[in-house]
């Protein structure tokens, strides 16, 4: 039988038998930009076989789910979202970042420890957490703890960190430089201290690469001339802050061997320490973000506030190094730092220094990546997956379960119109506060149908009319594998 992707659900008392779904009528990944035709066959939530498209008629028991010659990849990673629940629910709620997230093939993704309260930097805190967002979560989700100056404070946080890793965090963020007086940025020797315990409970460390010294003394100087504009805000968050601060934890990762991620890297001249770091032989990655690899300072001169990040976008060279690094590997994955203020009113406060510094960009990040990736010869089909799919799942220790189309991998999967041109709207986003410097970009290959562990989260109809899945869907997922001793 054709099926109308709606939720189903047992009957009270029912006898559970396998499920079993075809997908058909779809091309997948070949290798390189190449595609073939083929059909899916999920059985109870995982890829069992991905078959010619002409295997065979389907057994009584199984739902087809006829795809129209749509472009199937593995369900996008995202590894690093805001989506502020509980506590800051006013510029994001795990019921609207979810959402987001579906409609944009994002079929997992992984919240920061800070911008939620309790932060997640003890077991308690963790537990808080997910009370409120599992009933809301639209899609899978893995959730990052912390370790914050707030935190050392306390005389039990290495059992608070301990605890969290063995409730399957995903990886423990720190910030070099942060502005969140509830999750404050650690010290150089806190720092050490930190990597090294992190170190011992076997996950990677994300860190937020920016001088604090530096970006400090510049603020006070440059707001003490009273300039107020976005170059000016610019200027105190050089490239110069993230290359230093990159310098440290290169050292940082010899000096306790630790595994060490660089967040939101935006700086080529960073990126290039980062490979010296790995031929050298140490633990170090990083990962980029979709606004980086698109703008420069000459768009935040131009759109203001609306794209304003931290760090802040850099300069053209850096940008075409930042795409050099997704082709030649030398970056391990895209992240989007979806971190959506109050719109408009965080955004417009009347300075750039107080405006709020985020922007979405759970919900575009692969419709972009596609486009102005793989259909301009920046990246190949196949590395496309590498970087939203596979990468994160090794770098959060689920590979064994995410990332990949192929048997017994969990049917995450993200249904694209490759060759459909379409124009951002800010006010079709899904998230709370929609808004997005990539408005009016026109961009081709647009999200179709989204499917988490095989069951329907999103579709849009060519009528333009949309379905999403009830919240709640979507589970925690733990990381699985630590790091080698």
């Amino acid at each position: 039988m054709d099926i109308d992707l709606s939720l189903q659900d047992p009957e009270p008392g029912e006898p559970l038998s396998p499920v079993r779904k075809r997908f058909t009528g779809l091309r997948v990944p070949a290798g390189g930009d190449e595609t073939r035709a083929a059909s899916i066959l999920v059985i109870d939530g995982r890829i069992a076989e991905i078959a010619a498209p002409e295997s065979g008629p389907a057994e009584a028991d199984e739902e087809i789910v006829k795809l129209g010659g749509l472009l199937v990849l593995p369900g996008v990673i995202d590894g690093h979202v805001h989506f502020d629940d509980p506590g800051f629910t006013y510029r994001e709620d795990f019921e609207t970042g979810t959402r987001a997230a579906a409609a944009g093939g994002v079929t997992c993704i992984v919240d920061m420890p800070g911008t939620s309260l309790p932060p997640v930097t003890s077991g308690d805190n963790l537990r808080t957490k997910l009370a409120v967002i599992q009933p809301k979560a639209h899609v899978d989700f893995m959730l990052w703890g912390g370790v914050s100056a707030n935190a050392m404070a306390e005389p039990d946080w290495k059992n608070n960190l301990r605890e969290i890793v063995e409730a399957g965090v995903a990886s423990i963020k720190v910030y070099m430089l942060s502005g969140m007086e509830t999750f404050q940025d650690l010290s150089r020797s806190q720092l050490s201290e930190a990597l090294a315990e992190i170190a011992r409970q076997g996950v990677p460390v994300g860190v937020h690469a920016e001088d604090r010294a530096m970006v400090h003394e510049l603020t006070s100087r440059i707001q003490a001339e009273g300039r107020n504009e976005p170059l000016d805000y610019a200027e105190s968050r050089p490239a110069a802050a993230e290359i230093s601060a990159v310098a440290t934890m290169r050292d940082l990762c010899r000096e306790t061997g630790a595994r060490v991620h660089i967040v939101h890297l935006a700086t080529g001249a960073a990126l290039d320490i980062i490979t010296a770091a790995r031929d050298e032989g140490l633990p170090m990655s990083a990962e980029t973000c979709p606004h980086f690899l698109e703008f420069t300072a000459e768009d935040l001169r131009k759109q203001g506030s609306l794209l304003k990040t931290a760090p802040v976008v850099k300069g053209e060279a850096d940008r075409d190094r930042l795409w050099e690094g997704l082709a030649s590997g030398e970056l391990a994955f895209v992240a989007t730092d979806h971190a959506a203020g109050q719109w408009p009113a965080e955004k417009h406060t009347g300075s750039i220094w107080t405006d709020y510094g985020g922007v979405p960009g759970v919900e575009l990040s692969l419709p972009y990546l596609f486009s102005e990736g793989v259909r301009r010869g920046r990246i190949t089909l196949e590395r496309l997956t590498e970087l939203t799919a596979s990468a994160p799942a090794r770098f959060f220790g689920i590979e064994n379960r995410k990332g990949r189309l192929e048997p017994g991998f969990e049917a995450d999967l993200v249904a694209l119109a490759d060759q459909e041109t379409w124009t951002v709207r800010a006010e079709d986003l899904h998230n709370l506060n929609p808004y997005t410097p990539l408005a009016g970009y026109d961009l081709t290959g647009r999200v179709r149908q989204a499917f988490v562990r095989g069951q329907p989260v999103y579709r849009l109809e060519d009528d333009g009319s949309e379905w999403l899945g009830d919240p709640g869907l979507g589970r925690h997922v733990k990381r699985e594998s630590k790091l080698a001793a």
